[in-house]
């Protein structure tokens, strides 16, 4: 399992495989090959077999992605967060713009779940829970206008 090329990543440890990688970082192997693929992670040297190897910088980088994604960050905003993570030109305010629009887009879905919980408290409150047919939860589904 002699590596064809190697890169910078592997030159101070011996290179991991993906199953090695992925338990190091806590993203599956699966997630390691599909972050590859979308450029996230950048294309890693292989065996003659073909076999992905890993390294320490590699590793980080998974850490890097799965704490975004932890974080709720989307795909594209990861993206553009591993590019300022590698440019060291970089200004924090980049970095802040996409944090900043993140935490403004968490505080919108928080307010909309906790309308939506107020809503379905209201209704659950409301309903007898009993034997009786009538229950203001379905007809408060059924409040489109439209005949059942």
């Amino acid at each position: 399992m002699a590596p064809r090329s190697s890169s910078p990543s592997t030159a101070t440890a011996p290179p991991l495989t993906i199953g090695q990688a992925a338990a190091r970082s806590g993203v599956s192997a699966r997630m390691v090959r599909h972050y590859e693929t979308l450029g996230l992670l950048p294309a890693v040297s292989r065996t003659d077999a073909g076999y992905r190897l890993y390294g320490d910088a590699d590793v980080h980088s998974l850490r890097f992605i799965k704490r975004a994604r932890d974080l709720g960050f989307s795909i594209d905003e990861i993206q553009q967060l591993v590019g300022l993570w590698h440019d060291r030109s970089r200004s924090s305010a980049a970095v802040k713009r996409i944090a900043r629009t993140h935490l403004d887009d968490l505080d919108r879905r928080i307010a909309e779940l906790q309308a939506m919980r107020g809503t379905l408290a209201h209704l659950v409150h409301g309903c007898r829970g009993d034997h009786r047919p009538d229950c203001p939860i379905l007809e408060d589904l059924a409040g489109s206008g439209l005949p059942r």
